[in-house]
């Protein structure tokens, strides 16, 4: 069976389901649905993993709807819709259903808390600031384990940025660095368009240096890049003929040419030609840094 086959009743459901047009509505609904038991979930579960039954997929999400809805509610304190975040931990649970192993022996609620949490995240850290407070892996699990360490509103004393390195174990100036960032605000470089003289000037763009048109500077680069393109073809010619050509046609040609292309034209194994580029390429990177 597939989701086209499904009776009216229930696709019906799914089209007024969507957390934006009415979020009360929505929740109400999706606390109507009844919870499937232990064996009704692992049926369902091999259907759709050993039969790509999309019926019983269909079934598997909506039964665990409510359970995003409830982790939405925990994001409450970022000030974003929960709405969107409903609508983002929807999308990580049907991952989670699309990659679930019933022969795991886990509930399939327990494996998609990753994946809805991560769709969570992502949408938290693209829209909480214009610019990206957290980029890393380590930044990221920062700057959510941080707002749930922090005991009291305001800024973190130094022994309070120390116990809470010390949970998260990372040094005290990570946290108050990463602190920083979620206490910084967000402003515009051109300045407001209603500013009048006294307050316009106060702009980044009033005040920052623009380099780019700095004859200085373009003379540095363009220096810099003939420079490199002299150094590249200096260290190809120290190359023998056949690893010259190899490195020629694989990346400064137009026409790129793939490895068992290479392979066959030499008599050859791929394999082996894999690592004459890589030989070459060692060598004409030990020329240019030399």
């Amino acid at each position: 069976m597939t989701l086209e086959t499904s009776n009216s009743k229930e696709l019906q459901l799914i089209d007024t389901m969507v957390p934006g047009r009415d979020l009360n509505a929505y929740i109400s609904a999706v606390n109507g649905i009844a919870i499937l038991s232990a064996e009704e979930e692992l049926e369902l579960a091999n259907q759709y993993y050993y039969e790509d039954n999309l019926d019983a997929a269909r079934k598997l999400v909506l039964a665990h709807l409510r359970f995003v809805v409830h982790m939405a509610k925990s994001y409450s304190g970022y000030g974003l819709s929960e709405a969107d975040l409903i609508q983002e931990g929807n999308v990580g649970l049907m991952k989670a259903v699309k990659r679930f192993n019933p022969e795991v022996g886990v509930r399939l609620v327990s494996f998609a808390v990753h994946w809805i949490k991560a769709e969570m995240h992502e949408f938290i850290l693209r829209n909480w600031r214009i610019v990206k407070v957290a980029t890393t892996k380590a930044q990221r699990k920062l700057f959510f384990n941080l707002r749930g360490s922090k005991k009291r509103l305001g800024w973190l004393s130094q022994a309070e940025a120390e116990a809470v390195a010390k949970d998260l174990g990372v040094p005290p100036e990570t946290v108050m660095q990463m602190e920083g960032r979620m206490g910084a605000y967000d402003a515009s470089f051109d300045g407001a368009a209603d500013a009048d003289d006294e307050e316009s000037y106060q702009a980044p763009a009033q005040y920052l240096e623009d380099t780019r048109f700095d004859p200085a500077r373009s003379v540095e680069e363009a220096d810099y890049e003939k420079s490199s393109t002299d150094g590249l073809y200096v260290a190809l010619e120290d190359l023998d003929d056949r690893s010259r050509d190899i490195l020629n046609r694989r990346w400064l040609s137009d026409d790129k040419v793939t490895l068992h292309d290479l392979a066959e034209e030499y008599g050859i194994s791929a394999e082996r030609i894999r690592q004459l580029e890589k030989n070459a390429m060692n060598k004409v990177k030990a020329i240019l840094e030399a």
